[in-house]
């Protein structure tokens, strides 16, 4: 189709909101109001920062919780809503599984923010452009997550990789900032051309659509080995963006150099669009490849599970700990993926919200600690509770909501999982799930244990100088508020699991193509 006649096709949807083909073209704009919501919030704190740092200090925070509430509000309007239809001439869908990512992309934006102030402040650097490109990564993710079309999805995931970049490198002081972001962006620029080249292999194999439908109809009579090489390259870009081996090589050395709140962020937000992404993909569009696909995932999953927890036990610094422990939890959430059913699908859904909130809260006590001491040394936790409590509480109940200890939430997330991976027959992934979980268990109790047994004589010198900060300080009741808020749902959440159980099996079956591929 010519320029000219695309023009004129999006012209007459605007007009008449007629179909072209079967498929609606209206540009269905409501669709994407909480992405306006965020949006909006961008260009206010940018216009806001060119008014000095003074003005972005004190507005630039509530027009970032204003415009990611909303964002949260409008998704919530959105649930469950009956007449799904493709916006932007189908190249994005708000179903419940978009709508249920996009809000565990909001959440850990609005938490990473309340993370961030005072550690940005600390920096030195522009409050508002911090902001800015924080909120740019999160209209990536969120876009990412409902888009059906390859044009869309590479422009979603390359709006969230480039801000993840300047982010990764914001503190351009620091050498070990600026070489994660170097690392990163290497790494993430040939997780992209292998993208597209991928998607440019399906473009042809559609003969010239780039719709996922039209990619799914087009690989039901296809067969070739160019099909087979387009799953591998568009394969190889999910595992990245969800750090599964062997594609994790970024991950310690991003983590251990980027902004603590950045990583907060990357290790929820960006994790989860990737998720999103391998459904959606995966899922809706590989249909016809679902045995070969699943197969390479479940070796992924495997070697997701055993080195990045095993790896996990011999690191000293908390930041490349939870990094490898990142990539443990991600080998667990791909169980549900592997499934394929019902129960699996809805399992991933909810470990990543109850992710959202262990792994945050975590990062929040790593922060404070950060701040007060500037170390990130897990010797350096040795008598912490002596000086410091709430950190000490709070850091043990979501490293044990990590490690999948009950009552807490995470306990009940991995069951889901390996009941959906158990009732699937996927026992070799619950089994290797199982023994990881127990490593995990030993890593994460020996920083408890750091934190809470030692006698007094024996704390870290670090913890022995503590110093003593009012909380009045700015940007440090924001960092408790979330801290606070994090540990409350980690650790009553596990009471709650079965509501937020139902919650996850909605966004399943409220997503036509994830009913599909189950029925």
């Amino acid at each position: 189709m010519s320029l000219l006649g695309a023009l004129s096709t999006v012209a007459d949807a605007i007009g008449s909101g007629a179909s072209t083909g079967g498929l609606n073209l209206q540009l269905n704009a409501g669709a994407i109001a909480p992405e306006a919501a965020v949006l909006i919030a961008l260009l206010s704190c940018l216009l806001v920062d060119l008014a000095g740092e003074k003005a972005a200090s004190r507005w630039v925070p509530p027009i970032c919780y204003a415009g990611l509430g909303s964002a949260l509000v409008l998704l919530a309007l959105q649930w469950n809503n009956p007449n799904l239809q493709p916006a932007f001439v189908g190249s994005f869908l708000a179903d419940n599984l978009a709508i249920a990512f996009r809000a565990v992309v909001a959440a850990s934006t609005l938490i990473s923010l309340l993370l961030s102030w005072r550690y940005v402040e600390r920096s030195g650097t522009p409050v508002g452009e911090y902001a800015g490109i924080l909120l740019a990564a999160t209209l990536g993710a969120m876009f990412l997550c409902g888009a059906t079309d390859l044009v869309s999805i590479f422009v979603s995931l390359e709006t969230l990789s480039v801000s993840s970049y300047l982010l990764a490198g914001y503190m351009k002081r620091d050498a070990r900032s600026s070489e994660a972001a170097l690392k990163y962006l290497l790494v993430g620029s040939a997780a992209a051309a292998v993208f597209l080249y991928g998607a440019s292999l399906l473009y042809g194999i559609t003969g010239g659509g780039t719709g996922l439908d039209e990619v799914a109809v087009a690989l039901r009579t296809s067969a070739s080995p160019v099909t087979a090489l387009a799953l591998v390259f568009v394969l190889a870009t999910v595992a990245f963006k969800i750090a599964a081996v062997p594609f994790h090589q970024w991950t310690p050395d991003v983590y251990e150099g980027s902004p603590t709140p950045v990583v907060a962020f990357l290790s929820v937000g960006s994790k989860a669009a990737g998720f999103a992404l391998a459904l959606r993909i995966l899922v809706g569009c590989f249909e016809s490849f679902d045995a070969q696909w699943k197969l390479l995932f479940t070796v992924l999953a495997v070697l997701s599970m055993v080195l990045g927890n095993v790896v996990a036990l011999a690191q000293t610094s908390m930041k490349r700990m939870l990094a490898y422990s990142s990539i443990g939890q991600a080998g667990f959430v791909m169980i549900g993926l592997v499934c394929g059913t019902e129960d699996g699908f809805a399992a991933m859904v909810l470990y990543m919200a109850a992710y959202l909130f262990m792994n945050l809260g975590a990062f929040a006590c790593i922060i404070l600690f950060s701040l007060r001491t500037g170390s990130d040394r897990i010797s350096d936790y040795a008598g912490l509770y002596q000086k410091d409590p709430l950190i000490t509480l709070g850091l043990s109940l979501c490293l044990l909501s990590l490690g999948g200890i009950p009552p807490m939430l995470g306990f009940f997330g991995k069951i889901y999982l390996f009941f959906a991976g158990w009732a699937d027959h996927q026992y070799l992934l619950v089994v290797v799930g199982l023994v990881t979980s127990v490593v995990s268990i030993y890593y994460y109790i020996s920083v408890i244990k750091m934190m809470v047994v030692k006698e007094p004589q024996e704390a870290s010198d670090v913890v022995k100088a503590y110093p003593t900060i009012s909380w009045s300080v700015a940007g440090l009741p924001a960092l408790r508020t979330a801290l606070v808020g994090c540990v409350i749902v980690t650790a009553v959440g596990g009471i709650l699991s079965n509501p937020l159980f139902t919650w996850a099996s909605q966004a399943v079956t409220g997503t036509p193509m994830l009913v599909q591929a189950i029925g």
